[in-house]
Formats: structure tokens, sequence, C-alpha cells
């Protein structure tokens, strides 16, 4: 009878126990599940089994943080999540989305961006540090208090840098003042500590509470203890002035910083204060990232040894040892992004104009993107797509298996930050001069001021987020479209809505 078959599952000549056949299931995928569930009224029942479908789920990184109860067909919920996946893909590919601008017009001249998870903190020439969650559109940016109070003598010193992860914001000011707030707890900040001069380099661990700056030939490590009272954990005295800082995500016990500082790239931890990664005299590097386990950085030779231009190094944190040397070029290398790269990838940008991919198992790169009219200044790649940005102010988006360009957009000033994740994309366009001719007449006279202001983008490509009522009528464009134009992007434009 049927009933038995549920406990008893016929595999040809032999009957199993239910939770036996389940096990032999488990090695099959959607097509084989699909063509099981075929075969009899008893086998659906097994291929159907939600435990099979919840596992294909999680195999394929979809609802990672869901319990199997938590959905009561799984084998539907994979379906939507891979129909939500291509719906997100097309509309990546085709440009259909909003777009809105995140300006501050009080805030004066941008000075630096960062973002987490849709959150953007951005700093101004005003002294000013402000804050958006794009992830709502309802959202009003609340400008962080500096330590610095509004009754202080004489204007407020500029923003040099500011960064943000999932639960801090840190900004680091021109007189070498260093601000942490924390995103809980309000806009008071909840610590803040000197340097003597000004702050060259800026780091904020990805997770928890470990911030580092680098000032003169000192760097310093702070971080809240036990007790949650902010201290300076290490200080590192180093013999150059650094140009780029990291810390290493994921470190267990003291916190792990990596300094480029002109030709040397060091590895500050508590136990070898001074160890040095890699030092080739007169070959200065020019641009610094790191994982967990591994730092890459570009290194500018001058083309003394003809046979050796400028390259990126990959070098192990553990072992300190180089694994590769990577890429020829004449240009030198002005970016790298390697912590939010697919494993075994790595992205650069490059001064000679092109964007290249490089596997880390291999020495040459997969494929190079002739991008921009000037230098690549910001770079960011998922297993399908790559975002850079230009410092002539452009910001392309490439499919990466294809070769091609599918989009671009163009702004005054050089990108200076690009980041995105399955459903939006933030992009920065900062200007170089930061008290522009005629600043005089800037404080009142805002059509001057948005020419030199710079500008910060927040595009939306996720369906849920489309429907109308959802987005400001300011982001939205009501032109009828017009053949051969198929961006169907919001353009942020005042007078869309005649």
């Amino acid at each position: 009878s049927f009933q038995n078959e549920i406990n008893e599952v016929p595999f040809f000549d032999i009957h199993l126990p239910y939770e036996l056949a389940l096990k032999i299931f488990h090695y099959l995928g959607k097509t084989e599940l699909g063509r099981c569930a075929q075969v009899s009224r008893t086998w659906k029942v097994l291929a159907e089994d939600e435990v099979l479908w919840y596992r294909l789920c999680q195999q394929e990184g979809y609802l990672l943080d869901t319990s199997i109860s938590d959905h009561s067909c799984w084998k539907l919920a994979l379906k939507n999540c891979r129909a939500r996946e291509r719906t997100l893909k097309t509309n990546w590919k085709n440009r259909i989305g909003a777009v809105s601008q995140l300006r501050y017009e009080l805030g004066k001249i941008l000075c630096d961006v960062h973002s987490c998870d849709g959150v953007v903190i951005a700093g101004y020439t005003s002294g000013e540090v402000r804050l958006w969650d794009t992830r709502t559109w309802d959202y009003t940016a609340p400008i962080l208090e500096s330590v610095h109070g509004p009754g202080d003598a004489g204007p407020q010193p500029h923003v040099s840098f500011v960064r943000i992860n999932s639960s801090l914001a840190v900004a680091a000011y021109e007189d070498g003042t260093v601000s942490v707030w924390s995103l809980m707890f309000g806009r008071e900040p909840i610590h803040h500590y000197q340097h003597n001069q000004r702050i060259q380099a800026l780091a904020l661990g990805s997770e928890g509470a470990t911030v580092a700056t680098a000032s003169g030939f000192e760097v310093k490590v702070e971080s809240p203890n036990d007790r949650g009272f902010w201290q300076t954990t290490e200080t590192f005295e180093i013999q150059k002035l650094v140009n780029f800082l990291n810390l290493v995500p994921d470190v267990t016990g003291s916190p792990v910083t990596v300094a480029a500082a002109e030709d040397i790239v060091y590895l500050l931890k508590a136990e070898d204060p001074g160890k040095i990664l890699h030092s080739v005299y007169g070959q200065p590097v020019t641009c610094l990232d790191v994982s967990a386990r591994e730092a890459a950085f570009g290194v500018k030779t001058f083309g003394w040894l003809l046979n050796e231009p400028n390259q990126i190094l990959l070098y192990n944190l553990e072992t300190s040892q180089c694994l590769k040397k990577m890429g020829n070029s004449l240009g030198d290398f002005t970016c790298v992004n390697l912590q939010n790269s697919p494993p075994n990838m790595l992205v650069t940008g490059n001064k000679d104009r092109r964007v290249r991919v490089f596997d880390l198992r291999k020495s040459e790169s997969l494929c190079s993107f002739y991008a921009h009219q000037l230098g690549v200044s910001a770079v960011q790649m998922d297993d399908w797509k790559i975002v850079s940005g230009g410092e002539e102010g452009l910001v392309c988006v490439w499919d990466q298996r294809m070769g091609t360009k599918l989009w671009e957009m163009h702004a005054r000033h050089p990108v200076r930050h690009v980041w995105f994740n399955s459903h939006s994309l933030i992009t920065a366009n900062v200007p170089d001069e930061k008290t522009p001719r005629g600043a005089s007449i800037m404080d009142d006279d805002f059509t001057t001021h948005r020419k030199h202001q710079g500008i910060i983008y927040a595009y939306e490509f996720s369906v849920d987020q489309l429907a109308v009522e959802s987005i400001l009528p300011i982001c939205r464009s009501s032109y009828d479209e017009v053949t051969g134009y198929n961006y169907n992007i919001g353009l942020a434009v005042p007078y869309d809505n005649i």
C-alpha cells in the first residue's frame, strides 16, 4: 500500500527505510531531483522533501540566516530566489533602476566618502560629517556632532578621511583629531583622540571596533577594552611617512595592521612591532589592499630594470612570503581590490587607463579593459561584473566574461569611491580642489557651489524598491520612452514632473 511505501521506499527490487533513501537523494542536484519526482508517487514525496531543498537553497547561498521552519515550501523559495537574482542581473545590465543624489549644500566641498552595506558617510570642508542610509528612502541624514563645539573660535578644520563599518563611523580632521561614533548610540562621539600632526591615513576594521591612524612617523591603534572603555592598544614608530593603512580582517587577539610607507610595507603586530613585509629601495608602493590572509600592493619601479615594469605583489601575511608578482605595466597601479573580490581573484586599476583582472593562481591578467580617458581611481568586482571609476569622473559597469562595457555615467570630479552589492551601487565624485577660486562668493551662491562641491550617487536595481510610491518623485523620470533609449533610469532632475 502507499502508506507502507512512505516508510519503506522501493529502490528497484529492494525496500529501504525513508531516512536511508533520503540520504541517497542528498547527493542529487535540482535537475536530478526533478527527474526522480517523475518516477512514482513515493519518489515524488522523497524528491520534494523540505530537507533536500533547504540544503540546496543554502548551498547556492540563498537565505543563509534562516532555519528550515521559516518556509513551508523550500522548493518554491529557491525558485523565487533564483528568479529575483535573474531580474537583478537584467536590471544591472540594462540600467533599469532608480538613482538619487546625496547632496548636502551646507557642507561646502566634499572631502572623503565611504560606505558599508548601503550606509554612506561623507566628510566636508565645513568640518561636518554626514550619514545617509540608502536602504530606506524616507531616512533623514543626521549630521554627526564633532568634538569641536560650535562655540569654538575660528572655523572647524576640514575632514581629511571618513570610514564606516556595520557598527562604527570614524572621521579624521586636518588638525590631527580623530572622532569615533557608534551607529547605535546617537550623534555624540563615543571616543576621540589627537595626533600632533596631520593624519596621513585612517583605517577601520571591516568588523568589530578597531581604528588605526598614521600621522608623522607614528601609527596608533585604538580599540575598546573588555569593559567598553576606549584606549590606545598599540603605538608603532616607523621610519617613513605612511601612504596607505589597512587593518587585517578576521584577526583573533590583538589587531594586525598593514602600513605602506613610501617604499616599505610594514606588518605591524603587538608581538613583532617593526616587522617589514616588503622593502625595495626607491620603488614606492602606489596602492594597497588586504584580505584575511594576504596583502596585495602595487609597486612603481621607475623602469631602471627594463625587464621588470610596474607590478602588483601578493604576500602571504602568515608566512610573510611573496606569493606572486603580477602584471607588467608601464603605468602605475593606482587602485587594487582584493578584499571584496571573488575567491582567488583580484581587480586593479592603472594610470595607463586600464582595468585588469588577475587570477591569483596565474601570473598574467585574465582580462584587461581600456576603461577611462585618465587613470582609473576606484574598482570593485563580483563573479560577473566590474565597476570602475576614473580620474575624469566616469563610472563604467563591465560584463567581465563578455569583456564589454554595459553602461557608463559621468560627473565632474574624479571618482574616489565605488561600492556595490547585488542590488545597489554607491559612487562618489570628490573634487581634488578643496578651495576653488572665487570661494568667497560660494557661501550663498549655490550654482557655483554645485559645480565645485562633488557628488554622491546611490543607484537601486532591486525590483522591490522600484514601486513608484517608495521613491521620492524627484528621483523618478516621467519621460515617455524613446526608441533606442532603454536605460529607464530615474533621472535626478528637479523638473522631471512638470
